[in-house]
């Protein structure tokens, strides 16, 4: 602010004025002496020539003429710099005012105007304090207070810079305009100069107020928002970081220096490529700078590195920043640690794509390289194998030692297949006890590759022969290997498909072994397929036959028979039980199979008790493992018995040994119920599986059957014959009926009765007869009275 008031240019105006004084006072002391000359030439000299006189008085005249001139150019000179000062008052960025010593507006600037909203006329003679909002005149007095105070202490003697008007004061007011709306103005106020007074002020000694205006609101606001924005940025925890327009940090907030452990100060300078490090992916780095290049925005993943050398992921977006020009400013980045999420996400893909147990991959990353591996060998031309690996007896190992002890296994498996792996291989669990290895790269012909996946095969079994340590037990675990080749243009289904083909053709080749699919696996499989098919319509179509083998005792008179099924498919003619029911059992048929042959055997029970020669046989019925185990069998055999309402006691149900001893406990409970109802119970196939004779004496059993494959080589061979005479013996002594069943010559039939075996069952009598034919041997042969 000015120390003076503000005037026009009057040193310059004085200055010409005083110019044009001495002019004129020139002019007048020629004429003067002129004039006096003459005087004295009248009695002293002779008077001065006209002509002389008159050129004289115009060289002065010319003078003059030019002093006026000067005149005129220094008035011009002063109208201009009154006027160059009026636009620079008048149109001044800031607001001027003089205050009289009362505070009154004396003076005013347009922009003071303007500010205060307010036509000039209406300001001037009006108290500056109208302006002031009420809550501040307060502090806009204390401000005049303390400036009369020190214009005081000034006239005392106590500040000669004072005394000259140096002393301002600054103070921010909300000022109210005429329409009533505020604005925040900066105010600055100082003494007026003596000068600059009018004369009646001068001559009381008061002092007037030179005030400054400018409008702050916006300035104030923006300086609210940047702090707003600073206290924003330090709150949020996410990294932001600005760079200039050549990528140097100028700006980092506390969240980019919790996340990175670098201090804004060890920050700035640098471009943020120095948290870049050994793992960062070069690809992202080159995409990054391309962006950046380009003035876009970029968006992406990098891996980062903090001060203390960790690694963390980021979540990364840089954007440009332009001015109103166009022209690129900064960038600004936001940064995020991901890393957790990473790691959970990684842990997701891993339980979704392994094995929680061996932490091998599972069926659905399996699928995802076998497509990859097809993908693969259609540009390289080589044939890949899969191997299906099944360890064999792993339930027994399970039940007998406990689940704990089963993983174990699993584990170690699955490590030693791990370590044997190649690179490029794939070691895979299905679930259970099942393995999958892929193994790629074998060769570009079918033969090279057969060969070379013989030596996996091979290297397989040997890989898993050494005894594996069990809490403390070695255990010799034995598999059972299917393996299958594969190229493009295989698919992934059949590459499954022939490896399980073959998988099963290991198992029923009686495990331990190693198996090739080959296309006779394939046609025997659609068969199967088909022949399942075609089973599940058998019974809603009426294709079951029932044929029974009679029972003889040893008067040869006949006390029973034994039912067996037939199946008179319509393509493949009469089938036999071992063409169909594995695949029934497999299936889950044998149930309503089975009901069908239980409830057949009732009713041919019930007809027979018609007719006195028939009256007393009994029915022997073979019942599955499957159809023992239904929770509601008793009452299933219950329901056929009362809706037929033959005689329970003639019917006998066979149950085979393996049945028998599978949960034992389970298995008394059942056969007690059905005695119960008044059934005869027989163990088929005795001798053939692994009963104690403990078990066997708690079993309600009223009948023992040797099996067949004991009675094939009586008389003669010692061991058979020894079996088959213990067999009869302890029947005997548990008071049990025996029976033998494939009795086909009469040898065979002498050497049971001399040990005392009560019954048999063979060719040697009859083969297996449909109804219509044992009614006609009936007639032929004699009937065991009751």
């Amino acid at each position: 602010m000015p120390a003076t008031d503000p005037a026009p240019d009057a040193g310059a105006a004085a200055s010409a004025e005083a110019e044009a004084d001495e002019a004129r006072l020139a002019l007048g002391r020629v004429a003067e002496a002129a004039w006096a000359a003459n005087l004295a030439g009248a009695t002293a000299a002779p008077a001065l020539e006209p002509e002389h006189l008159l050129h004289e008085l115009q060289v002065h005249q010319i003078e003059l003429l030019m002093q006026n001139e000067a005149l005129r150019e220094a008035q011009r000179a002063l109208e201009a710099s009154r006027n160059r000062f009026a636009e620079l008052y008048e149109f001044a960025p800031v607001g001027y005012l003089l205050l009289s010593a009362n505070g009154l507006i004396e003076q005013a600037n347009l922009t003071a105007v303007k500010l205060l909203g307010q036509e000039r006329a209406h300001l001037l003679g009006r108290s500056f304090i109208a302006w002031v909002s009420e809550p501040q005149q307060g502090a806009w007095q204390q401000l005049c207070l303390r400036l009369r105070q020190a214009e005081a202490r000034a006239k005392a003697g106590a500040s000669t810079a004072i005394a000259q008007g140096e002393r301002i004061e600054q103070i921010e007011l909300l000022l109210q305009r005429r329409d009533g709306s505020h604005f925040l103005a900066h105010v600055e106020c100082g003494l007026r100069t003596q000068a600059g007074m009018q004369a009646s002020m001068q001559a009381e000694g008061a002092t007037g107020l030179r005030v400054m205006l400018s409008d702050v609101s916006a300035l104030r606001a923006s300086e609210a928002r940047l702090r707003l924005s600073d206290a924003a940025l330090g709150a949020i925890t996410e990294g932001v970081h600005i760079t200039d327009a050549d990528g140097h940090l100028c700006l980092v907030n506390t969240g980019f220096e919790a996340i990175t452990g670098y201090s804004a100060a060890e920050s700035i300078g640098q471009r943020p490529s120095f948290l870049q490090g050994r793992d960062s992916d070069p690809k992202t780095i080159e995409t990054i700078r391309l962006a950046l290049r380009e003035r876009r925005q970029f968006a992406g993943e990098i891996l980062n590195y903090r001060k203390d050398g960790g690694s963390f992921w980021n979540e990364l977006t840089i954007s440009p920043l332009f001015d109103a020009q166009g022209q690129l400013t900064h960038f600004v980045g936001i940064s995020r640690d991901i890393s957790e999420s990473k790691r959970a996400s990684a842990e997701i893909h891993r339980l979704a794509f392994h094995d929680s147990l061996t932490q091998l991959p599972n069926r659905r990353l399996l699928q995802l390289h076998l497509e990859q591996a097809l993908a693969a060998s259609v540009s390289s031309g080589q044939y890949g194998a899969l191997f299906f690996i099944d360890l064999d007896n792993f339930k027994e190992l399970n039940d007998s030692r406990g689940h704990d002890v089963g993983d174990l296994l699993l584990i170690a498996v699955a490590q030693r297949l791990r370590e044997a792996l190649r690179s490029q291989d794939t070691v895979s669990r299905q679930g259970g006890d099942e393995f999958v290895l892929l193994v790629l790269e074998l060769g570009d012909t079918q033969t090279q590759a057969a060969k070379a996946a013989a030596v996996v095969g091979h290297s397989l079994r040997a890989l898993l022969a050494p005894p594996f340590d069990l809490k403390g037990f070695d255990y010799h675990c034995k598999a059972s290997i299917g393996a299958a080749l594969f190229r493009a243009p295989d698919t992934v289904a059949e590459m499954l498909k022939h490896a399980d083909l073959a998988l099963y053709e290991a198992k029923g080749a009686g495990r331990d072994r190693l198996r090739f699919f080959d296309p006779t696996m394939q046609l025997e499989q659609d068969e199967r397929v088909q022949l399942e098919a075609e089973l599940r319509l058998a019974t809603e179509q009426g294709q079951w036959r029932l044929y029974y083998q009679p029972q003889v005792n040893m008067q040869r008179r006949m006390v029973g028979v034994e039912a067996l099924l037939r199946w008179q498919h319509p393509r493949l003619g009469l089938l036999q039980p071992d063409a169909f029911i594995g695949l029934a059992e497999d299936s889950g048929l044998i149930l309503p199979i089975g009901q069908w042959v239980m409830h057949t055997a009732c009713q041919q029970l019930k007809l027979w008790e018609a007719d006195p020669r028939t009256a007393d046989l009994q029915i022997a019925v073979n019942v599955s493992a499957r159809q023992f185990r239904q929770a509601d069998f008793v009452l299933q055999i219950e329901a056929m018995l009362a809706a037929s309402a033959c005689r329970p006691e003639r019917l006998k149900l066979e149950l085979t040994e393996s049945l028998v001893l599978e949960d034992i406990g389970a298995t008394i409970s059942t056969m007690l119920a059905l005695k119960c109802l008044g059934l005869h119970i027989s163990m088929d196939d005795f001798g053939t599986g692994h009963a104690s004779l403990n078990y066997l004496a708690q079993l309600p059993l009223d009948q023992l059957k040797i099996d067949k494959s004991f009675v094939a080589k009586l008389p003669g061979l010692a061991k058979d014959e020894t079996i088959a005479r213990a067999i009869i013996t302890l029947g005997v002594g548990l008071a049990m009926n025996v029976i033998a069943e494939g009795v086909e010559t009469e040898a065979q039939r002498g050497f049971l009765e001399t040990q005392g075996c009560d019954e048999c069952q063979g060719f040697l009598y009859s083969r297996p007869l449909p109804i219509e034919a044992l009614q006609a041997y009936l007639m032929d042969e004699p009937v065991a009275p009751t």
